[in-house]
């Protein structure tokens, strides 16, 4: 499991197994946000796979499948209100985290300082510095 921290209730990670998921919940996680569409993967890890892991574990799940392609406002306004916005411990997985922790960035542009989001980023192993013109107003 490699849980990448970007706020004290906002974690990232690459893709996770199903037999991960109860360490989630030890770990304090409440919410699992899905980034990954399933055509990127194997049944066994599938949405549906890690879903009924999710609940058989007491975690509540939700799924937004991103795809860089698909990272347009609403979408990404969708995927804070899913993640982000939420009262939760939330983890957002992908494939490496990178999607995640940019719909993330994107995201919370404008209501967070971007240097900030760019230090978030940089310690959960993310380059943002890419993005600041795009982080520096809001996305959505």
């Amino acid at each position: 499991m490699d849980m990448r921290q970007l706020t004290p209730r906002f974690f990232v990670s690459p893709q996770i197994d199903p037999s991960e998921v109860p360490a989630l919940r030890d770990a304090g996680i409440t919410r699992i946000l899905c980034n990954r569409p399933d055509a990127e993967v194997p049944p066994s890890h599938q949405a549906a796979a890690i879903r009924s892991a999710a609940e058989a574990a007491g975690i509540t799940f939700v799924e937004q499948p991103l795809t860089h392609q698909s990272m347009v406002p609403d979408v990404i306004a969708a995927n804070r209100e899913m993640g982000a916005a939420t009262d939760d411990v939330v983890l957002a997985y992908c494939a490496s985290g990178t999607r995640s922790c940019i719909a993330w960035a994107l995201g919370v542009a404008g209501t967070i300082p971007v240097n900030d989001i760019i230090e978030a980023g940089a310690a959960g192993g993310y380059d943002l510095r890419g993005m600041r013109d795009v982080l520096d107003k809001p996305f959505v």
